[in-house]
């Protein structure tokens, strides 16, 4: 990996007994409790001085890493400079202090060759839509058959929202004055904004709150009649309010909060029971079954019923951004391909506004505001995937480290509240950094999708499952290739559908009601009497095998719902299995679906040689830089042993962190001097300083 993760790694601190305490993202620490030799505590903020001379730092990162310094080696000014340096740079006042502005300046001007290839790569290698240009977005309709939607460039220089991005999807019935008239009627101008739709004309929408109640039914009377025309049937859409079933962000911040706590921070002498039963109190399995849950009941609505779907939120830039991605990875494989779900996360979260500056509290302002939704949102993928491994063409680890560079400041993708933002900021920094008007701010401050930023091409092939099964995939089934495909029905309902959620998933007593999915997928409950239309899509759907490249719902019940233990787990060396753990199936698949394309390839070769000339003896296997497993097939004569470097936690490892409270600091000399402490196959007994 390279040594911008260790640069601008995510952190915040501790002291406890000489130690420097509080929360920061480096490289810039904020609030800190500092101790003496006789253990007295200090608050330490930025504008503070140390009065006394630390002897150790102990880092708490956001990535849920912790990293200890011992100042034996060092001389007291030393340990002040550190500690102080670490104070100031915490959390700095202006965005244009963070880390990354002064790094990617700097790289720019030093560079010119990489940032020419930069440029000619937009959104990385895989190519990924940035959706800040109408032909992503036309690209994106008919890919979706959406033909009764348009792109629309009322926004253009952020006209009339400077939340939403400059080009967006509406009704096509919609004239361009009547959105600019309408806009000033919605919460910061946020007009409904098409996300996706399907084969048979169902739409998915989203939307803020109207403010002028007053106003409120007109105006709603005509974007929903000019969302029924644009439905092939001429459909009534549903709308859901999704503030008043699902949980606020201060809950979703206090449950991430606990779980943290007992994963990360607790010891771990607990019994088994206590701690299982612990992680459950925290509410954070719950938050995500509830987010899942929601979003398969608006996969009924829009694949079984074929109506068009409303989301509604008050600011349209958090929840509505959870679910929404949820429903389209459930409904569409497109998105669960590499470049699809990356292209996903741009659309439906970057590009739609959501304040991952403020989310991710980067300049420290208000702890209120931050929230770990896109974490959240992850979690959800991974139980997905944990459910439907043949279904997702990334990995886990691909994951966690998606979720780890959120909170790395090189990059553009998630450091900046809304596309306008971004378009301001990127601009005075060129200006500040004399980047001539008109470059391409990708090829100055590139997007986390520029993966080669931060790891090895080899590295990368981490992020490629094994059992992916791709489109046109056949199965076999008694000894005959197959092809599987489902049968279409339409669940019809006399009901007009609404969020089947009370507030927070929870009845006022606590206790958690049971939904028409849950208990359609509990199969210790005895059948409901008068089966729902939803019922009997759900049970249809789950009485047959699972179309891998069709729609997914995932399983909800608490035993199916589990603890994503490589995002939380990772550093803690007590959970970890030596030569145990998904790894040592993954890295058997790894060998096998190597060994299948050198012999696909070596296919190749002897079908490629022209007619009458004798094949290649010894057909050669495809370079190992362009082999797409990490683990490559062995010779025959040589049998495959297990790597030692094997662990749970592969491809990260606590191993040199040496981070728990009953080992030995890491000399800070070290880190500073590059020790590589992410990875299994880096630790820091291989480094020499």
């Amino acid at each position: 990996m390279h040594q911008h993760r260790q640069q601008s790694g995510r952190s915040l601190g501790e002291a406890d007994m000489h130690q420097l305490q509080g929360f920061f993202h480096s490289p810039r620490p904020s609030t800190k409790t500092v101790n003496d030799l006789k253990g007295k505590k200090k608050i330490l903020s930025s504008n503070q001085k140390l009065k006394f001379n630390p002897t150790e730092l102990i880092l708490y990162c956001k990535d849920l890493r912790i990293i200890r310094f011992c100042f034996d080696e060092a001389g007291p000014e030393s340990a002040r400079k550190v500690c102080l340096a670490i104070a100031h740079y915490s959390h700095p006042a202006d965005i244009q202090l963070l880390f990354g502005f002064e790094y990617q300046g700097r790289r720019y001007h030093e560079s010119k060759e990489e940032r020419l290839r930069s440029s000619t790569q937009r959104g990385g290698a895989l190519q990924v839509p940035i959706f800040d240009r109408s032909s992503d977005w036309d690209r994106e309709i008919k890919r979706t058959s959406a033909s009764e939607w348009r792109v629309c460039s009322v926004n253009q220089k952020y006209a009339i929202s400077p939340s939403l991005p400059e080009h967006i999807v509406v009704p096509a019935s919609l004239a361009d004055q009547d959105l600019k008239q309408y806009s000033s009627f919605y919460n910061d101008g946020r007009i409904p904004m098409w996300c996706w739709s399907n084969r048979d004309g169902s739409a998915l929408i989203r939307m803020a709150n109207i403010t002028d109640l007053q106003q409120q039914r007109k105006i709603e009377q005509r974007i929903f009649s000019a969302i029924r025309k644009s439905h092939p049937q001429d459909s009534e859409a549903v709308r859901l309010e999704l503030d008043k079933g699902l949980p606020t962000i201060q809950e979703i911040q206090s449950a991430f909060a606990k779980i943290r706590q007992i994963c990360v921070l607790d010891p771990f002498e607990e019994t088994e029971e206590r701690w299982l039963s612990s992680i459950e109190n925290s509410r954070w399995l719950d938050y995500v079954r509830v987010f899942l849950r929601q979003s398969a009941e608006i996969v009924y609505l829009l694949d079984g019923r074929n109506v068009s779907v409303i989301l509604q939120e008050e600011e349209d830039r958090d929840l509505n951004c959870v679910v929404s991605s949820l429903v389209q990875l459930m409904l569409d494989p497109h998105y669960r391909s590499l470049t699809g779900f990356q292209s996903l996360v741009q659309k439906e979260w970057v590009m739609a506004g959501h304040r991952f500056l403020d989310r991710c509290n980067h300049l420290k302002k208000n702890d209120r505001e931050e929230c770990p939704l896109f974490t959240l949102f992850l979690d959800c993928v991974w139980q997905m995937m944990n459910q439907y491994p043949a279904a997702f063409e990334f990995t886990e680890a691909y994951l966690t480290v998606l979720s780890d560079s959120m909170w790395i400041p090189l990059f553009s993708t998630f450091l900046f509240n809304s596309p306008k933002q971004r378009t301001q900021l990127l601009t005075d920094f060129a200006k500040n950094k004399a980047i001539p008007p008109g470059e391409d701010p990708a090829g100055f401050f590139p997007a986390v999708w520029e993966w080669s930023q931060q790891f090895s091409t080899k590295d990368q092939t981490l992020f490629n499952n094994p059992m992916y099964v791709g489109k046109g995939s056949a199965r076999v089934q008694n000894g005959e290739v197959k092809t599987f495909r489902r049968t279409k029905k339409v669940y019809s309902s006399t009901v007009r559908g609404t969020s089947s959620l009370p507030a927070n998933g929870l009845k006022g007593n606590g206790e958690r009601r049971r939904s028409s999915l849950v208990s359609e997928l509990k199969p210790d409950f005895s059948p409901v009497k008068v089966e729902s239309p939803s019922d009997r899509f759900f049970r249809d759907w789950f009485s047959q095998p699972a179309d891998q490249h069709g729609v997914l719902i995932p399983l909800l019940m608490p035993s199916h719902v589990a603890l994503w233990k490589l995002f939380f787990l990772r550093w803690v060396s007590e959970a970890c299995i030596p030569n145990g753990g998904p790894i040592t199936t993954y890295h058997k698949l790894s060998q096998l679906v190597d060994e299948i394309d050198i012999l696909q390839s070596q296919l190749r070769q002897y079908k490629g040689s022209s007619p009458g000339s004798t094949p290649l003896p010894s057909p050669s296997a495809p370079p190992s830089n362009q082999r797409r497993m990490y683990f490559k097939a062995t010779p025959p004569c040589d049998p495959s042993t297990v790597p030692d470097v094997f662990t749970s936690s592969f491809p990260f490892s606590p191993v040199g962190n040496l981070c728990r409270r009953n080992l030995q600091g890491t000399p800070i000399g070290k880190f500073l001097n590059g020790a590589k402490i992410w990875l299994s196959t880096e630790t820091l007994a291989n480094d020499t300083v």
